[in-house]
């Protein structure tokens, strides 16, 4: 049996799609249980839901009070009757092959995860939306995040979004961190590749995946995305990827570089050329999505964003570890 876990907190403006391209899979009912896990939604998430229980016997909804990610998939792994553990986020819409091409994958590359790309799709259709999403899906904004700007080839990898475990990776490693509010997923597949577990990037398997609808949404996710990075990192024992520590040097040249330009003409001159060259690329990039002048504006603002975020966000992270502060964030949507 394949059990499907899909962690969800005030969704009702996704579920439904969700829950939909769930129910066009191609592969068989009789050998799938899909569990909803519920942060204790206070909108019309879990009604949305027991419409589809009513009706599919093989969805399940099981309750999160705790409303983080890494308790719901514990408590769905738990709950869960399957050999293979597939890991959903609402926010997201599946192919009809999805559950098959992951299933077949798996055992073809004898892997202990897989995943697939994901296209980042505008949550509106309004030029700063559209923004947001082109920014989440180019190597100008994510660097080498091989699922978000996508493959060529079946290619092994440090992580992927929504992945397809074995059952038994979970009895080998132990279950999801549940002192990362973010990051839990990158954490669970960085440990699973120190205990000498494979994982691959499926590149024809494409997962359409809607962006936040504001831009201070997605300062505030990617500022916890880095918040939690230097204690992943402890938990660890090492950097997972080296590309992390870019936002957080830029930032930091941000920060030390305008005091100092006061002062030297030098460090003034290599602060000032370093910040055209940021938006220069950030404009050839931009550019590339669009020819719309509003649409340019808000993606140069949102690369600049996403990347001050991370880095302030990890900055105050590696501060909390050092004199021992909580990392504590308000779940919402």
């Amino acid at each position: 049996m394949v059990s499907v876990i899909c962690p969800i907190y005030n969704e009702e403006r996704y579920i439904r799609k969700c829950i939909e391209s769930i129910l066009s899979q191609d592969y068989p009912d009789n050998d799938l249980e899909v569990l909803f896990v519920d942060g204790m939604s206070n909108d019309r998430t879990r009604d949305i839901v027991v419409e589809y229980i009513k009706r599919y016997p093989f969805i399940r909804l099981i309750d999160n009070p705790e409303r983080i990610v890494p308790y719901a998939m514990n408590r769905g792994i738990m709950a869960a009757n399957g050999d293979i553990i597939i890991r959903l986020d609402a926010h997201a819409i599946y192919p009809t092959n999805y559950f098959s091409q992951l299933i077949l994958n798996l055992k073809k590359l004898n892997a202990d995860n897989v995943g697939a790309v994901c296209r980042t799709l505008p949550a509106k259709d309004t030029a700063k939306c559209r923004a947001i999403a082109h920014a989440l899906s180019s190597s100008f904004g994510m660097g080498n995040s091989y699922f978000r700007i996508g493959v060529n080839n079946v290619k092994e990898v440090d992580t992927v979004p929504f992945g397809c475990y074995k059952r038994d990776v979970f009895s080998r490693i132990g279950y999801y961190d549940c002192d990362l509010v973010r990051n839990q997923d990158d954490e669970l597949n960085a440990r699973l590749k120190k205990h000498g577990g494979k994982i691959y990037l499926l590149p024809d398997l494409v997962i359409d995946y809607f962006a936040r609808d504001g831009i201070r949404k997605t300062a505030k996710m990617f500022f916890q995305y880095g918040l939690y990075k230097p204690l992943v990192n402890k938990k660890l024992g090492s950097p997972a990827t080296l590309r992390q520590f870019i936002p957080v040097l830029f930032v930091l040249g941000l920060i030390i570089g305008l005091p100092l330009s006061l002062f030297f003409d030098s460090v003034m001159y290599c602060y000032l050329g370093i910040l055209a060259l940021y938006l220069f690329l950030a404009l050839i990039s931009s550019l590339k999505a669009s020819l719309n002048i509003k649409q340019v504006f808000y993606q140069i603002l949102t690369y600049f964003i996403i990347h001050a975020s991370y880095g302030f966000g990890y900055l105050k992270g590696f501060y909390n570890l050092i004199f021992r502060k909580q990392f504590n964030v308000k779940i919402n949507r």
